[in-house]
């Protein structure tokens, strides 16, 4: 095994486990830019889709429609300033409503509006269709 300037030479094991974690990532990414594409149709992205369909699902913590925004953040994988700019962006669009906790005046709750549950329920099937298409096999 010859070392390099970057360190010693990867062994085929780790090699192989780097090649399979950069298969996994262009999966992610072509699925993600059909995903994108499919549903500005319906003028979302798919991380905004991502939200909508967290918040459909339901299944709070405390059994309620209205998600923490942390709550919502563990499942889409993104920055709190991330998900806080796009639920303001899906909020504008009257998608969802946001509201302070009851129990927790520094958080923030998040549900559907009758709108986010209507969109939600067109675009659902263009998301599944995607993930179906560029997931199988």
């Amino acid at each position: 095994m010859a070392a390099t300037k970057a360190g010693p030479a990867a062994t085929d094991a780790e090699q192989g486990l780097v090649n399979q974690w950069r298969d996994i990532l262009a999966v992610h990414a072509r699925t993600q830019c059909e995903l994108d594409r499919e549903l500005h149709e319906h003028g979302l992205g798919a991380s905004d889709f991502e939200v909508l369909d967290v918040l459909a699902a339901g299944g709070a913590e405390d059994g309620s429609d209205a998600f923490r925004v942390q709550e919502i953040a563990c499942q889409v994988h993104l920055s709190q300033s991330a998900l806080s700019r796009l639920i303001g962006r899906l909020e504008k669009d009257g998608l969802v409503e946001r509201g302070m906790c009851s129990e927790d005046r520094r958080g923030v709750r998040v549900c559907l509006t009758d709108k986010g549950h209507r969109v939600h329920a067109e675009a659902r099937p263009v998301q599944r269709a995607v993930l179906a298409r560029m997931l199988a096999g």
